[in-house]
């Protein structure tokens, strides 16, 4: 497996990206992760999109580490600092499940709560399903993990025709697109750091095309056990969801009908695009470290009401 990696002055004084880097290795494949807050704290473990990259979390990463919480976001296997691999047949949906299982493994990592969005939520609903006691809750944000039995947007076809086919492929320009907000010069730096040329974005082509779209889908089977867990999760489990992301648009209502552990939580859509983390990182923040700082909480509760029985 051939891949490719990323000279470390791409991603030097990036605004308001100051964290220090931490590396997974996979044989000698190179993964990228954020480490933030006390060592001691129970997780909250932040999954991206595409094309985006830790960067995404930048804001969130330092309110909810500042908030007492240990913050992890890694950067996919072809995204961010990780390394990229040269052919698009290395990637595969079942890969990056892998991948991220390593990190967790690795890290050891418990009571996590999940904060995943875009392609965060299709390899973390899994992730989180496939290591059901690893996970103490789970936040859903613009995702969904979809079996192919779901209509397909539109817009995702244009998306998926477009990376695939279009010899110009301008990451920031993407990221840009999907904010309601405007990207300043340096926040598109940051965004195209990670692409120094169209060899590097191997990953960001072919993700569209791993999305199961169809019932024959290789990753459809897999998808559907995973609901099968999800359709009894009773954990807490919370979509923060945006008002402006055609894509993602009626997921939120989709997972809240599914999933026990929706019933109850204070649901929230938010003023935003598809990256909501660029448009409302702040407000996403402050309720996470609620959620969190409720769910141990509770969890406190219920060890004291067995310990006193």
């Amino acid at each position: 497996m051939r891949y490719l990696r990323v000279p470390e002055s791409r991603f030097e004084s990036l605004k308001d990206y100051t964290f220090e880097p931490h590396f997974l290795y996979f044989d000698k494949l190179r993964m990228h992760y954020v480490d933030e807050g006390p060592q001691d704290s129970n997780p909250i473990l932040m999954l991206h999109g595409n094309p985006s990259w830790s960067y995404v979390y930048r804001h969130m990463i330092t309110r909810c580490a500042s908030a007492g919480n240990r913050v992890i976001a890694p950067d996919l296997i072809g995204f961010g600092k990780s390394d990229k691999l040269e052919k698009s047949s290395d990637y595969s949906y079942q890969a990056h499940v892998g991948w991220m299982t390593g990190l967790i493994e690795s890290l050891d990592l418990k009571n996590i709560v999940l904060y995943c969005q875009d392609w965060g939520a299709l390899i973390g609903l899994r992730l989180a399903a496939e290591n059901e006691e690893r996970f103490a809750g789970i936040v859903v944000a613009n995702g969904v993990l979809p079996t192919g039995d779901q209509k397909v947007p539109f817009l995702f076809k244009i998306w998926k025709y477009f990376a695939l086919f279009s010899p110009w492929l301008p990451i920031d320009l993407i990221v840009d697109s999907g904010c309601l907000k405007k990207l300043d010069k340096e926040e598109k730096r940051a965004y195209r750091a990670p692409f120094p040329s169209s060899k590097y974005k191997i990953s960001v082509r072919i993700f569209p095309k791993l999305v199961p779209v169809t019932t024959g889908d290789p990753s459809t089977p897999a998808n559907r056990k995973a609901w099968e867990i999800l359709k009894r999760w009773k954990k807490p489990f919370l979509t923060l969801f945006s008002d402006g992301d055609p894509i993602a648009r009626g997921g939120d209502a989709y997972l809240q009908k599914r999933i026990p552990g929706a019933e109850g939580q204070k649901h929230t859509t938010l003023p935003g695009g598809h990256f909501l983390q660029e448009d409302a990182g702040i407000e996403l923040a402050e309720i996470i470290n609620q959620f969190v700082s409720d769910i141990h909480i509770e969890g406190g509760n219920q060890e004291r009401s067995l310990n006193h029985q």
